[in-house]
């Protein structure tokens, strides 16, 4: 596998907010970047965001007016995904696919691709949740199919998840993973299993708060004023998904439901549902769990200290729960569990680190009462912390 570096041209289909982020974040790093989509529209709107970008960058001082015009001139912004559009990425050495959360779509794509893309060309995909073996499985060669996952912005998150499939010969990984961190981006290797690392651990950061919601325990502003003041994460939970957009996040939490067998664990909430059915998906349409219109009234929480501990630590003993099952099942290594909710949730805190400093035989006891109240497998204890807190050792050694 020949090494990735700045003289490979990077192709990236999809251009929208998280595609336009990726060819951004290759072209600053010097890379000729080919832009597609099947949308003029799009394209249109990934210019205009690449040249306000660049802007931002001289007035901070941080590129020169001819720096920021070279990223521009990198970028080429091809119209169309058709066999005949396509052809223009036959020089692409790494294609990253950032399109519609479809596995059927991206399968098509990638069958697409390999037609014009050189043999060792890599592909990969930024899914959040499909699974990459699936999308490898329906290529001619599997080997060069990796997942690479950004964050949103993808400029600015500094966390990466590389995730390679069964199929995914090692030296891919090793140059992808080579690439992404020369351009400066923290990295974390995650096995191919719904929802990789960070979107998985933190599925009861939003499912739990919205059991809470539901059960009328607490309302959406005193939840979120719990978690930002008790808890310390920078976002609530009900304002990060309005944030992150409700269908999204659905979205996210259904492909999880579904791939993990319908494990309750991970099963979505009504609620939600709900808002995503009515059109209500959050800041971007005004309307969410809050309503962001002009003449609104923010509701206010009530700062209940007592009730904002039990919320926070309900929350927290299910996050610190699926930090420590990811261990007990090998979806990455502890220290890259840390470092993925460090940098791409920006938990205040590694939830192993977190477990061991509440100990984990009060994250075991927390989740046995909810266990004894509820009579759900929903709460059900990871082995490995069951062992910690009998041993009375440490979830983070």
């Amino acid at each position: 596998m020949n090494a990735l570096g700045r003289d490979t041209v990077v192709g990236v289909v999809g251009a929208g907010a998280m595609g336009a982020g990726i060819a951004q974040v290759a072209a600053m790093q010097g890379h000729r970047v080919v832009l597609a989509d099947a949308f003029t529209v799009a394209l249109g709107r990934a210019k205009d965001v690449h040249e306000k970008a660049m802007r931002r960058e001289v007035e901070k001082q941080r590129l020169s007016p001819l720096e920021a015009e070279d990223v521009l001139q990198r970028i080429t912004y091809l119209d169309g995904v058709t066999a005949e559009s396509l052809r223009a990425m036959s020089p692409c050495g790494f294609v990253i696919e950032a399109i519609i959360e479809d596995l059927g779509a991206k399968r098509d794509l990638f069958r697409g691709l390999e037609a014009v893309l050189a043999p060792d060309a890599v592909l990969a995909t930024n899914t959040s949740s499909l699974s990459v073996a699936a999308l490898a499985g329906s290529c001619a060669r599997p080997e060069r199919v990796i997942g690479v996952h950004f964050f949103n912005p993808a400029p600015v998150m500094p966390l990466v998840e590389i995730v390679p499939g069964i199929t995914t010969a090692p030296a891919v990984t090793g140059v992808v993973g080579g690439l992404v961190r020369a351009w400066g981006k923290t990295v974390v290797i995650a096995a191919d299993t719904p929802g990789f690392i960070v979107n998985r651990i933190a599925r009861p950061f939003y499912g739990e708060s919205l059991r809470i919601l539901e059960e009328r325990i607490a309302d959406i502003a005193t939840v979120d004023w719990a978690m930002r003041e008790l808890g310390g994460f920078r976002m609530g939970p009900f304002e990060l998904m309005d944030f992150i957009g409700n269908d999204v996040n659905f979205a996210v939490t259904s492909s999880v439901f579904e791939s993990m067998f319908y494990d309750p664990r991970y099963r979505p909430a009504l609620t939600q549902r709900r808002l995503v059915e009515a059109g209500w998906l959050g800041r971007k349409t005004q309307r969410g769990y809050y309503d962001y219109r002009p003449d609104a009234v923010m509701p206010k929480p009530v700062e209940d200290a007592v009730l904002g501990r039990a919320i926070v630590d309900r929350v927290l003993a299910m996050l610190v729960n699926e930090a420590v099952d990811a261990v007990q099942l090998r979806i990455a290594t502890p220290q890259d569990i840390e470092t993925a909710m460090l940098r791409g949730v920006n938990y205040p805190k590694g939830l192993l680190a977190w477990g061991d400093e509440i100990g984990a035989g009060a994250v075991l006891a927390t989740l046995e009462a909810l266990q004894a109240e509820y009579a759900e497998d929903r709460y059900r204890a990871s082995p490995l912390l069951r062992r910690v807190a009998r041993s009375g050792g440490r979830l983070l050694e």
